[in-house]
């Protein structure tokens, strides 16, 4: 397989949920164009509903991937390589996605690099543009979102360390739950918020499961559980404005205590942190970022959220870390293995994920 440094630029797609994107990246991390549609047809289900998703995919990547191109003013033929996220996520998704772009790789015998849709969030944070200051390993990463609540103390370039995680509920997972008991719909997660800023965060008593305790794990499913209980008295009826808008700024204060208790013993778990990083979905949550900005703060090093827009799901990030892939095996004087074979994983933890330290020197 071709090595870094690439001599052209590369495209990447995302397709792990209901996120259809693409992006292309010069060598040295520049975006020169994305698109990113996120499917508006899983809204009526109450949460993305896989076949559908895949269906959609399949659908849109032909397109997407023209307007693409067309926005960076290129063709097919200057494309160096491709990449594509290949787990975790839903598995439909990801087979759409890593097989279209394995299929232009083929056919213009071009490298494919598969991405770990995790490794991407994490890594995101040191894409040029995105940090004033130089955002060196290791680090901490809180990823929080719908599907995953983490944080892992990134060491390197496929180096990374799980500190502690949900065991029950992502954050995200939580926020689309309570939204719906609230009848805010789906995604609820910046319903809840908007709805959050006419109550108060101290308006009703709940649980902060975990907080105080040792580590840094996560649990979300019994707050969820004690805002049932509180909407329970009102039966069928729907809940008064009033009454909604303060359950979820509690709601939200709540979720805003444990995250900030759990990655202040996640940051002294690992001292030695340069920067506190945080990605995913949930991360546009201003009440959480301003939360860990002042961690940040307290602790000295620079607090890095990325724009909204590379929070949530899309193909900018799982170029970056192609390239930051690439770049690493190169520096290693290690061979990245072809892509190609690699299979879709709906699961894919990142301790998995290999270092171009972990293989002998081609």
């Amino acid at each position: 397989m071709a090595n870094f440094p690439l001599l052209a630029p590369i495209l990447a797609i995302e397709s792990s949920c209901d996120e259809t994107a693409c992006a292309i990246l010069t060598p040295e991390g520049e975006v020169l164009a994305e698109t990113v549609h996120t499917q508006a047809d899983h809204a009526a289900l109450g949460g993305v509903v896989p076949e559908i998703a895949a269906r959609a995919h399949l659908g849109l990547l032909p397109t997407i991937l023209t307007e693409t191109l067309a926005k960076a003013a290129l063709s097919l033929g200057d494309i160096g390589a491709f990449a594509a996220c290949t787990g975790p996520g839903l598995i439909g998704g990801l087979i759409v996605g890593s097989n279209y772009a394995k299929g232009l790789a083929v056919a213009l015998d071009r490298p494919f690099i598969a991405v770990n849709h995790i490794e991407a969030h994490a890594l995101t944070a040191r894409l040029p543009g995105i940090s004033t200051a130089e955002i060196k390993f290791p680090y901490l990463l809180l990823l929080v979102s719908g599907g995953h609540c983490q944080c892992v103390a990134v060491h390197g370039v496929g180096a990374y360390q799980k500190l502690g995680g949900t065991i029950d509920d992502a954050a995200g997972e939580a926020f689309d739950k309570v939204a719906k008991l609230l009848g805010l719909g789906w995604p609820g997660g910046p319903a809840l918020e908007k709805l959050a800023r006419e109550g108060r965060g101290d308006a009703v008593a709940l649980p902060r499961p975990l907080m105080g305790r040792a580590g840094c794990d996560f649990s979300f499913s019994g707050l969820k559980t004690a805002v049932a209980r509180q909407i329970a008295p009102y039966g069928m009826d729907a809940l008064p404005r009033a009454v909604a808008a303060d359950i979820a700024a509690s709601f939200q204060r709540s979720v805003c205590d444990v995250i900030a208790d759990r990655v202040r013993h996640a940051m002294a778990m690992l001292p030695q942190a340069q920067s506190l990083v945080v990605a995913g979905g949930v991360a546009a949550n201003q009440m959480i970022r301003a939360s860990l900005e002042q961690i940040a703060h307290e602790a000295g090093v620079p607090f890095v959220a990325p724009p909204l827009r590379l929070c949530t799901d899309n193909a900018v990030m799982v170029g970056w870390a192609a390239l930051e892939t690439l770049k690493a095996y190169h520096e290693a004087g290690v061979e990245l293995a072809d892509g190609i074979p690699v299979a879709p994983r709906p699961r894919w933890p990142l301790e998995e994920v290999a270092a171009p330290t972990d293989l002998v020197t081609s």
